[in-house]
């Protein structure tokens, strides 16, 4: 066997995706098509594919976190008393026991400077702000049901994610990692796409928390290296690699 075909013989995965730029949905159809029951009972893989409690309707998630949009008063709550209210002084029932980041003194009412129509079979009801997405209104499903008490930016990003304020629990897209796997075995089953800089709360809005780290969110960023901690450190070769990994699979054995 010449040195070439040596070099393949021992090319890893990791090795792979790294150097000859395969088409990532190639790799996952392949392993989609490899499976014989994509929705089998999970095994020692504990990225495994679930069967669920139900029959489900969603294929895929895609959870759009846009830190500093406008107000939701702004885009799709409107709120008829507020506006009515608008200039006026907040009554006391509102303040009494509540806590807010940085008022001082008596606040006043503000209600919205943008115009509200309904839109749609369904009449949902959306701002001047928002012309393009009206007109897929009857695909929008509005929620304007939610409430917290959190006043400040990253407890509130938890909060969202985790339903907790609080560091340390697992996020949305961790909980259906665990609770229903991935149908693809080589390709992580929650992913993360950051544009500009990460939210107040950091990477814990990917976190696992007290879920094993194997079901966290796996950032994908669009400098240096795609995905971190696939390239060797520098100075660090495939041998010493080698080596780095017989041991930690020794020290899991004992």
């Amino acid at each position: 066997m010449d040195n070439s075909a040596r070099r393949h013989t021992n090319l890893t995965r990791r090795e792979l995706f790294q150097h000859t730029g395969m088409g990532l949905g190639g790799i996952a159809l392949a392993s989609l098509l490899a499976g014989d029951a994509p929705a089998a009972l999970p095994g020692e893989n504990p990225l495994a594919a679930k069967v669920p409690h139900f029959a489900p309707k969603a294929k895929r998630v895609i959870f759009l976190h846009m830190v500093g949009a406008p107000s939701h008063l702004d885009l799709f709550d409107q709120k008829p008393k507020l506006q009515e209210h608008d200039g006026q002084p907040c009554p006391d029932e509102l303040l009494e026991g509540a806590r807010f980041a940085f008022l001082r003194g008596h606040p006043k009412l503000l209600g919205t400077p943008y115009k509200f129509r309904q839109h749609g079979e369904s009449g949902v009801e959306l701002s001047e702000l928002l012309p393009h997405l009206a007109e897929v209104a009857d695909e929008l499903a509005v929620i304007k049901t939610m409430q917290t008490e959190q006043f400040n930016h990253a407890p509130a990003q938890l909060f969202m994610h985790t339903g907790f304020g609080r560091f340390g629990r697992p996020t949305l897209g961790s909980w259906i990692n665990y609770g229903l796997g991935s149908e693809n075995q080589d390709l992580p089953g929650f992913v993360v796409l950051i544009t500009g800089s990460v939210a107040g709360a950091g990477n814990s809005l990917w976190g696992s928390g007290f879920l094993p780290t194997v079901y966290q969110g796996v950032e994908f960023r669009s400098k240096g290296d795609p995905v971190l901690f696939l390239s060797n450190p520098q100075g660090i070769g495939a041998p010493d690699r080698r080596r780095i990994i017989d041991s930690v699979n020794r020290l899991n054995q004992v």
